[in-house]
């Protein structure tokens, strides 16, 4: 898989009153050109490897660690339990111990997977078809919102935190995209963003962005 970025990595707008009430609440994303694949051997070699840092100890030990803890307590200041609703760090390191390994899926999930596992920080992908070139933001939701840009996206109360630009809501925060914003095998231009907050240098969600365009680079 040949990639092309299209843009550097930009910070993605943030609504006056999140930053307000979340200090340290930050989007960054990237546009890149490429196509899904599958992923080559040298990638699932490398998900292999990082398989290996996952023991039961160290998964109970994650949530002492810096990066791990700074999501958990956002998670707590949004309201959801961090023990049920895991974060996406432990998230992939419980599947990883269900499992006994990290499954190589396709270039772009395993690219998102290595970005988390290397730096703690998640990493979403869209169809860059249907994201404005305005770029991606942090939004609470209002009246007459919808999830996605379909006639068959769901209705969203207001006040809910989103993922969304100028013409579309994509993806709940910390949620997987809407139906049909996520990347196909038609999707020739994919927008990469990840999300931090307090406690998470930036330095570390830059990096998980271009761990993501080194991986899908490989093929």
């Amino acid at each position: 898989m040949s990639e092309e970025v299209e843009l550097g990595a930009a910070p993605g707008f943030v609504t006056p009153e999140l930053r307000a009430e979340f200090p340290g609440l930050r989007l960054d994303w990237l546009s890149v050109h490429t196509r899904l694949g599958p992923s080559p051997p040298e990638v699932r070699q490398r998900l292999k490897s990082l398989s290996n840092r996952y023991r039961g100890a160290s998964v109970v030990a994650m949530r002492t660690q810096p990066i791990p803890h700074a999501y958990r307590s956002f998670f707590r200041q949004i309201g959801l339990d961090p023990d049920i609703t895991r974060i996406p760090s432990e998230q992939v390191a419980v599947t990883r111990l269900l499992h006994g390994h990290l499954r190589s899926v396709n270039v772009l999930q395993d690219a998102l997977m290595i970005a988390l596992v290397e730096t703690g920080v998640p990493v979403w992908a869209l169809d860059g078809r249907l994201v404005d070139v305005g770029g991606l933001g942090i939004r609470t939701t209002v009246e007459g919102d919808r999830l996605g840009t379909t006639e068959y996206g769901s209705h969203l109360a207001p006040g809910q935190l989103v993922v969304a630009d100028a013409k579309a809501v994509h993806a709940r925060l910390f949620e997987d995209p809407a139906p049909g914003h996520e990347v196909s095998t038609r999707t020739d231009r994919i927008v990469l963003f990840s999300v931090g907050v307090d406690g998470v240098p930036a330095i570390h969600i830059e990096e998980a962005l271009w761990v993501c365009v080194e991986v899908l680079g490989c093929g």
